[in-house]
């Protein structure tokens, strides 16, 4: 299976301030590809640009090629499309689940509405029954327990990780063919967490998603991808299969990482490795 998404020295500039330098990776159709890093990394910058949601203030620089159909004749450069050629592309074909599931949603709009909103946007002429029926399928998706009795609440009225289950219904509602997640597990108490990743293997394995997840935490990246790519400050500097990168690290950085989460054999009367 050929690749979905291909990334080619993708440059991020913030005035003087360079956040990503000239990264390249690419996605196959149906692989997960997992992004790690610690924060400032340039790891949710990356992601952005691929939304096209980084706005005027950045100045993005490479090319980022997206395959336009499943037969593999087409192929666009997101860099190069208008406003509007995007947003018939992002929601549909190529989603996301943002950080930070307590305040991702809307908190004066019932999730109801919040949902059925990503179908319209992309379906304007589908009928309200049937907007309201493709919400509720999308909610029991994600196992968001009586969603029809649920439709009319409001983002308060649910825990967090319900609301991470309602974020991934809002991005998976369209059916899309790549998924970014984004620290998609942030905030969560560690069943919460594992119920989350265990969601979202279901899902990627039930829909064939490719899936470009993002996390600071190589232990949750290796439940969920079969490659991945780590990033310091603004550069890729390994790549490879998730067993190969965890168990034989070859660079210096991804070995910090790797010290610097508490195991069962760490020492607890030494401290945790810390990264230059």
């Amino acid at each position: 299976m050929g690749w979905l998404l291909d990334v080619q020295d993708l440059h991020i500039h913030f005035g003087a301030a360079e956040a990503v330098r000239g990264i390249s990776f690419h996605l196959d159709q149906g692989e997960v590809l997992g992004l790690v890093g610690e924060s400032g990394s340039g790891k949710s910058v990356t992601s952005l640009a691929v939304m096209g949601l980084l706005g005027a203030a950045a100045r993005v620089s490479g090319s980022i090629q997206w395959l336009t159909s499943t037969s593999g004749c087409g192929q666009t450069d997101l860099l190069r499309l208008s406003p509007n050629q995007l947003r018939r592309i992002r929601g549909r074909e190529i989603a996301m689940i943002f950080q930070e599931p307590m305040t991702a949603l809307n908190p004066v709009m019932t999730i109801g509405r919040q949902v059925a909103e990503c179908a319209a946007a992309h379906q304007p002429s589908l009928p309200g029954k049937q907007l309201r029926q493709k919400t509720i399928e999308a909610l029991e998706a994600v196992r968001m327990p009586d969603p029809e009795r649920r439709f009319g609440d409001y983002p308060h009225q649910f825990s967090g990780g319900q609301r991470q289950r309602i974020l991934i219904a809002m991005a998976l509602i369209n059916r899309p063919r790549l998924l970014i997640a984004d620290e998609p597990t942030t905030a969560l108490d560690v069943t919460v967490q594992a119920q989350i990743l265990e969601l979202l293997r279901d899902l990627q394995r039930q829909y064939g998603l490719a899936m470009l997840f993002i996390s600071h935490d190589l232990a949750v990246v290796a439940q969920v991808a079969s490659r991945v790519a780590v990033m310091r400050q603004g550069e890729i500097v390994e790549t490879g299969q998730v067993g190969q990168v965890l168990t034989r690290p070859q660079h210096a950085y991804t070995r910090g990482l790797l010290a610097s989460v508490p195991t069962m054999r760490t020492d607890r009367n030494q401290p945790l490795a810390s990264l230059a």
